[in-house]
């Protein structure tokens, strides 16, 4: 008698917490292998395909395409062992691969498989859920939920809360909340972030008012309403937090970029991998965030301290169809102008492909952001939470300049710096930018500083 799992949308990190259903990979009746892409799903971070950990046939799918699902409900169920006819990697429950996260396999060289189970013997009884009603072929009678197995995934639990957002308990830990207080509504009773908001918009005293609920703005004919989800949502939700939290302050000035470009244009005129504008300016941050460690930094308000970075794990603001993504390059004090454009390069596809995983978009400590790309001069871009600070750039062209006491024709650029004045103040944010400057001004600078 094969026993039927249980396999929900797992914790994707970094305080997602729900997904949207973009593809279904598998149909009800099909066979999986153990951790082979099951369904294709849309975060507010990136597109991702998500791994079942178990090895057998697909009993049920949860969720039409389009459909958005938080974590921990159900995906699909999986029936497991004597007379399902799994694949040579199908084992029991208890060897399933034990991976829920996305990105994760056990074993990537095995491409994924699908296929139908085939019909049962005589006199036996055919599975349910193997019934040809997933392809529209014929009706048939809706098969009962199954209840979830002992070794089913389950939410992970902080003590007897049943909590898996981090946000979520960070939400209820910043405004002193006992989460253990709460009822989750989610599955199983998981705490959802609304189940903490709702929370904390109730009375918590008789001296407390309550916080007026949201009206719903009145409808205009011929009005365009976007549903405020995906990356679009999680804009909002971020830099939202990043004005509610961070005292910021920016602080420009224009440099004269004439020498920087000569120089790329005698380094790409030598040969090798093409150095791109966006790799040199990191260059230079790299080399500016070491004299000056305080910008590659956050605050932990917590614990009410400034942690300075070990390593700048360094953003770049990337627009794409999906909306403004932030990939970001790992270690990039480490990486040379060549290194870095490949990395550039690289995670600019992905995100143009809507491929990003979550660990490329998350972990940042520094952004880079070239909004000159849209034909603009400056900005007081906001930080890029929880980063202590963005370094802005502006499209280079032709102006007048004072160049050796005369008026001349040079390539200016126009930088900007926002920083978190709680982990610095003027003299360090405007250090930094005028070292950048310099930098722009007359590479040998930075080439004195290695």
């Amino acid at each position: 008698m094969p026993q039927v799992l249980e396999f929900k949308l797992p914790d994707l990190g970094e305080g997602l917490t729900e997904a949207e259903i973009v593809r279904w990979l598998v149909a009800v009746g099909d066979v999986v292998e153990i951790d082979q892409p099951v369904v294709e799903v849309e975060t507010a971070k990136a597109m991702v395909e998500v791994p079942c950990p178990y090895g057998g046939v697909v009993t049920a799918r949860f969720g039409e395409e389009g459909t958005e699902l938080p974590v921990g409900a159900p995906l699909i169920t999986v029936a497991v062992g004597a007379g399902t006819e799994p694949t040579e990697s199908a084992a029991p429950a208890s060897s399933g691969s034990g991976n829920v996260l996305v990105g994760y396999g056990t074993d990537h060289s095995r491409p994924a498989r699908r296929r139908r189970v085939r019909p049962a013997a005589a006199g036996s009884r055919p599975l349910a859920a193997a019934a040809p009603v997933a392809a529209g072929l014929a009706p048939a009678p809706a098969v009962a939920p199954v209840a979830v197995a002992a070794s089913a995934p389950v939410a992970v639990a902080v003590g007897p809360v049943p909590v898996i957002s981090p946000l979520v308990r960070k939400l209820a830990r910043d405004n002193g909340l006992d989460l253990r207080a709460l009822s989750g509504s989610g599955p199983e009773g998981l705490i959802l972030r609304a189940d903490v908001e709702a929370a904390l918009r109730a009375p918590r005293s008789t001296a407390e008012p309550v916080a007026p609920a949201p009206v719903p703005v009145a409808a205009v004919a011929g009005e365009v309403r976007i549903p405020l989800k995906g990356v679009r949502g999680a804009v909002a939700e971020k830099l939202s937090r990043s004005r509610r939290e961070i005292p910021e302050a920016t602080c420009w000035v224009d440099a004269d970029a004439t020498e920087l470009m000569a120089a790329r244009t005698a380094m790409n005129a030598a040969g090798g991998p093409k150095i791109s504008v966006l790799a040199l300016l990191a260059r230079i941050c790299t080399a500016a965030l070491a004299k000056y460690p305080e910008l590659n930094s956050t605050v932990d308000l917590a614990a009410k301290e400034i942690v300075r970075l070990p390593s700048v794990h360094l953003g770049f603001a990337a627009q794409t169809e999906r909306g403004l993504v932030v990939p970001v390059v790992r270690d990039a004090q480490t990486r040379n102008p060549e290194t870095l454009s490949a990395e550039f390069g690289r995670l600019t596809e992905l995100a143009r492909a809507g491929k990003l995983a979550p660990s490329d978009l998350t972990g940042g400590t520094f952004t880079l952001n070239n909004y000159g790309v849209f034909g603009v001069d400056g900005s007081t871009p906001i930080i890029n939470h929880p980063e202590a600070a963005m370094l802005g750039v502006g499209r280079i062209i032709p102006k007048p300049w004072v160049y050796r006491g005369e008026l001349a024709v040079r390539q200016v650029v126009q930088l900007s710096l926002t920083f978190d004045h709680r982990v610095c103040d003027g003299g360090t944010a405007g250090g930094f930018l005028r070292y950048v400057a310099d930098c722009v001004e007359s590479p040998a600078v930075l080439l004195r500083s290695l």
